[in-house]
């Protein structure tokens, strides 16, 4: 057996085997006296069909079993030998098998890359600067406000008013698009919220309970079905219910409603907290992001596509399930499965980059795992719950796999603080900071 391996580039690599004339010719002759043993040819009782007969019936059964058992002998026998570990199923060319001559097929596999980490200290780097924003709480509280809204029915003889909220039923329909037609009953529409379509919304004010309007409105970008943009959909409106909000007062009383709160300003304090905490966690994250790309950039490496397929899929699936959980769909976004895959391939190819430098970085500098960090995220995990905390420990004491994925992350986690504390950090206004 003749083994060549050539690297198409740095993750790919193409083996190339030749099996001698005599070993396929010995392969061969082994594979059609097993089927002839089986073989149930009409006239004769199995396993006593001559054998030129069962080499002109089985001829392709024969090829297929025996180019599988060259494939399994010699592939991995050659990968084996030349220290290639594949990342993926291999994908294999051959010429066709034939009696008397040599076989000869090749396989192309994509491995890890060769990481050789040179430039990872020192990183320049900007941090977004916190700045406290009253107004953030303000607005949420607003928001907290309108949540806690009640709905007011009007009399029968009231008019739709930007700000009211009316029950409608409706039929929705595109002229020639049967797919997109829906309906509805007892639909509720905060008018000038832009929940809707604001055509819609604007064209529904003025209306009184008991009419039905046809209202026309032209598809706006960002459609679910954007090869419609820009066509005509035509709603067949009901009012059955027109009421108004009614806001609670921002008092004591209302505070009370949201947990352990006595008065408005132990809850404005409690907000201004949680919002400081939430945004010095996204500006951590955004810096941790930042480091990555550096070390992406200073380190250029290329990786297995399969490896960027797999992070892909796992992005798309873990984005379905985010909106799922808030009944809507990524085709509620304007987007489709293809569509997320196209335009988010590069981010995944810079997770991958990403998290095999990271592992280089640890391997490097040796980064461990102690049983003291261990401990640690358990308790971050169990976030402050002391029977929450036992049943962790318990968890990742008894399964190893889930124990050795979670040292994992916290080793990623150490070799990022790594860099950043190796790195000059400059902090810049948020401003600036989106213009960098």
């Amino acid at each position: 057996m003749q083994v060549t391996v050539e690297a198409l580039n740095p993750v790919t690599k193409k083996i190339s085997i030749e099996i001698p004339a005599e070993q396929v010719d010995a392969e061969i002759e082994k594979v059609y006296e097993g089927i002839q043993k089986k073989a149930k040819l009409q006239g004769f009782r199995p396993g006593k069909a001559p054998m030129q007969l069962v080499r002109r019936t089985y001829s392709d059964a024969m090829r297929d079993e025996v180019m599988r058992r060259f494939f399994d002998k010699t592939l991995f026998k050659a990968m084996d030998e030349h220290k290639i570990e594949p990342v993926d199923s291999p994908t294999i060319e051959s010429d066709i098998l034939e009696p008397g001559s040599s076989f000869k097929y090749s396989a192309q596999v994509e491995v890890m890359p060769e990481i050789q980490l040179t430039n990872y200290t020192g990183f320049e780097v900007t941090k977004e600067k916190y700045v406290p924003n009253p107004n953030s709480i303000e607005e949420e509280i607003k928001r907290m406000q309108e949540n806690m809204a009640q709905l007011v029915p009007l009399g029968d003889d009231a008019k739709v008013e930007n700000g009211n909220v009316a029950s409608i039923d409706y039929t929705f329909s595109v002229d020639g698009y049967p797919d997109e037609n829906s309906n509805a009953e007892d639909a509720l529409v905060e008018v000038g919220a832009n929940r809707l379509m604001p055509e819609l919304e604007e064209k529904i004010i003025g209306m009184g309970c008991g009419e039905t309007k046809t209202i026309n409105v032209t598809l706006p970008d960002g459609y679910r079905n954007p090869d419609l943009v820009g066509k005509e959909g035509v709603f067949q409106v009901t009012v059955k219910e027109i009421k108004r909000k009614e806001l609670p007062e921002l008092d004591d009383e209302f505070a009370q409603q949201f947990g352990d709160y006595d008065t408005m300003e132990q809850l404005r304090a409690k907000m201004v907290e949680y919002h400081q905490q939430q945004e010095t966690d996204r500006i951590e994250n955004e810096l941790k992001d930042r480091i990555i790309q550096v070390l992406i950039e200073k380190n250029p490496i290329e990786v297995p596509q399969v490896m960027v397929k797999r992070q892909l899929e796992s992005m798309l699936e873990n984005l379905k399930n985010r909106l799922k959980s808030q009944s809507m769909s990524i085709e509620m976004m304007g987007l489709d499965e293809e569509g997320f895959r196209v335009r988010f391939r590069d981010s995944a190819r810079d997770k991958v980059k990403g998290g095999l430098l990271l592992l280089a970085l640890v391997e490097k500098e040796n980064i461990v795992v102690t049983d003291e960090d261990l401990s640690e995220r358990y308790e971050q995990i169990a976030a402050g719950n002391p029977e929450m905390l036992g049943r962790i420990k318990e968890y990742y004491t008894a399964n190893k796999n889930a124990r050795n994925s979670l040292a994992a992350e916290i080793k990623e986690d150490k070799a990022i603080r790594f860099l950043l504390n190796s790195a000059v950090i400059t902090e810049v206004e948020a401003a600036e900071q989106k213009t960098a």
